[in-house]
């Protein structure tokens, strides 16, 4: 038996996973248990919920791999603050003082913190450390059923890599072309994200969300001045109008003047000059990421494609890839942002380090649906809640699915905390809130009282997997949330509405509007019975009710916090929001029955949930 422990840290979405042999037996991302969103620390409570999950100690690994190699990296900083002097001196004073003090000395920071778990005075673990895109590659390939397939990673920026291919055999990766730093399809998106006024590395949804909103009139503008693009995919940076390199923000006067506008106040009004900014990044996006796709597909000559990498992440670029045809079948690592590192650099441990034989389940990949972290009993559930004046109902669950799909009908908002938690950025199924993709108000109602966040922000349909084709002009599975499909066209209502803006979201456009896009899309999680029984029977629940076999299912979370990890937490948002209802296992909760007057001090003082 070899243990492996996967360790991603210190930039951010911290996280760590545990390998037994071949099998992902638990992973968990930092933030969920420090409640600070894509916290970079040191992963220490998460490395004690997967050593405990495996029922292992820190003297019991094998070898503990980390995600990235620091000290190229470093080399990456260095050179490019030397390069580019005297600009970014402060940057560059900033960065190093953070370096020299903490990140050179990775090796030994991850040795320190693991002694101090179990007060291990030696360690014999091998510590290994991977390149930053091989771990993405890992956790694609290895992670996936295909016996061979093409690999592409796209993110900001490993040590220098920004974008990779790879062609995946069996336990093998063998890397066939790269794009190194300045040059980077991810930071190009943040960058403009930054400049549409939201956060870098956190926005980039919000930037995609909101793209439909607008018309990519700047397109050609982009491509003018902004990326070369060829038709290898291959691509170079225009760094005159950009800040990344060397300075604190992302964008220049340069590129303001460029596009006539400063930057939006990340707190003012979405004006349509900033949708249609968005909407051309999204478009050079797409036509960028197809032509990589193509490249790919013709270097490798494989007919399965596996992504990772942030950009991977844009669920709407992936949908137009499988539109094109480029491929016949697709898997995107769920965790394919830093997360998912952890995971690669275990896989990548186990196959290519150790040349461990690779064995195929044809029909289901590794990640488990991505269910890898802690499940709470009922009993613990209580035990957590005793000390504050919650008011439920235990019941079992041939009672309690259907009451809940009709309170859902009843256009009741549901909180759903049930079973392991999810590894990476969506919830599917085990940590979500969930409403009624018929109601023409849910989306505005779940986005403003509930989410606390942008009106325009989008939700997803949770499918039953048999029923995706009925609904959705989609052929493949989506079980991680991460490929955008058109609405069926006899689902559709076509209206002549000439709404511009944020009032496109007051149109009616299909018979599940909370879910329809504007562009008559939607962002599909195709429900399985074989991961999740008790989502998939909770949705089978609806389905028989009201003939729609889907539920509207987003994360259980609030703007700015990590998606909920206890019972506890669960507790305390559902108490902080107007949602109606909430599950914990088999306890129901009425917002009702609840006492609705505790503050946040008060939290903190009378009531130890944690």
């Amino acid at each position: 038996m070899t243990i492996v422990l996967g360790i991603s840290a210190f930039y951010h979405d911290s996280a760590a996973v545990i390998m037994i042999d071949d099998e992902i037996v638990a992973a968990a991302q930092e933030e969920r248990f420090t409640r600070k969103k894509h916290d970079p620390s040191f992963p220490i409570n998460a490395i004690r919920y997967v050593l405990e999950e495996s029922r292992c100690t820190v003297s019991d690994l094998d070898y503990i791999t980390f995600y990235d190699k620091p000290l190229l990296k470093f080399d990456r900083l260095f050179k490019t603050y030397v390069t580019n002097a005297p600009f970014g001196i402060i940057s560059f004073v900033q960065s190093m003082s953070i370096w020299v003090t903490s990140k050179l000395f990775t090796k030994r920071n991850i040795l320190k913190n693991l002694a101090s778990i179990d007060n291990s005075k030696h360690i014999d673990a091998e510590l290994l450390f991977t390149s930053h895109h091989q771990s993405h590659a890992a956790s694609a390939f290895f992670a996936s059923p295909f016996a061979k397939a093409a690999v592409v990673c796209m993110d900001g920026v490993g040590e220098w890599t920004t974008t990779s291919i790879w062609y995946g055999h069996g336990n093998k990766l063998e890397l066939i072309y790269s794009i190194e730093f300045p040059h980077s399809l991810g930071l190009l998106y943040s960058a403009i994200t930054y400049y549409c006024g939201f956060k870098v590395n956190s926005g980039e949804y919000k930037l995609m969300g909101l793209a439909p909103y607008g018309k990519p009139l700047y397109t050609d503008l982009i491509f003018s001045h902004l990326i070369e693009l060829k038709d290898d995919g291959s691509y170079k940076i225009n760094m005159d109008y950009f800040d990344y390199e060397v300075g604190s923000g992302m964008t220049n006067g340069k590129l303001h003047d460029l596009f006539g506008k400063p930057p939006r106040d990340s707190e003012s009004e979405l004006s349509q000059f900033y949708m249609d900014v968005a909407a051309s990044i999204q478009k050079v996006t797409e036509i960028t990421v197809q032509k990589i796709a193509t490249f790919a597909k013709e270097v490798t000559s494989c007919t399965n494609l596996c992504l990772a990498g942030g950009v991977a992440l844009n669920c709407v670029a992936n949908g137009k890839i499988l539109k094109e045809g480029i491929f016949e079948k697709l898997w995107i690592q769920p965790a394919a942002g830093d997360a998912g590192g952890a995971i690669g650099a275990a896989l990548s441990t186990w196959y290519q380090y150790l040349d461990s034989e690779r064995k195929l389940d044809n029909e289901f990949d590794k990640m488990k649906g991505a269910y890898l972290g802690r499940s709470f009993s009922d009993q613990e559930t209580i035990e957590m809640l005793a000390l504050t004046p919650s008011v439920y109902e235990i019941t079992p669950d041939e009672e309690l699915l259907p009451e809940v799909a009709k309170l859902i009908a009843a256009n009741k908002v549901v909180g759903w905390h049930s079973g392991k938690m999810e590894f990476g950025p969506r919830a599917l199924g085990c940590r979500s809130i969930l409403g009624d993709p018929r109601s023409e108000e849910m989306q505005l109602t779940m986005n403003l009282k509930i989410k606390y966040r942008e009106s325009f922000r989008p939700f997803a349909p949770a499918v039953l997997c048999e029923k995706v084709g009925d609904w959705f002009d989609c052929e493949y599975e989506s079980p991680y949330m991460l490929i955008v499909a058109p609405v069926k066209k006899d689902r559709r209502i076509l209206n002549n509405s000439d709404a511009r803006g944020l009032d496109k979201l007051k149109v009616t456009r299909s018979t599940i509007p909370a879910v329809t896009h504007i562009d008559f899309s939607a962002r599909i999680q195709s429900v399985h019975r074989e991961t999740n029984p008790r989502f998939y029977n909770l949705i089978n629940e609806f389905y028989k009710h009201t003939g729609v076999p889907m539920l509207i299912n987003t994360s259980f979370n609030v703007r700015g916090e990590p998606i909920v990890y206890s019972p506890a937490d669960a507790y305390r948002c559902f108490m902080r929001t107007e949602m109606d209802y909430l599950v914990i296992g088999n306890l129901l909760f009425d917002k009702k029955k609840q006492i609705n007057n505790i503050t946040d001090e008060k939290w903190k003082t009378e009531f130890e949930l944690d």
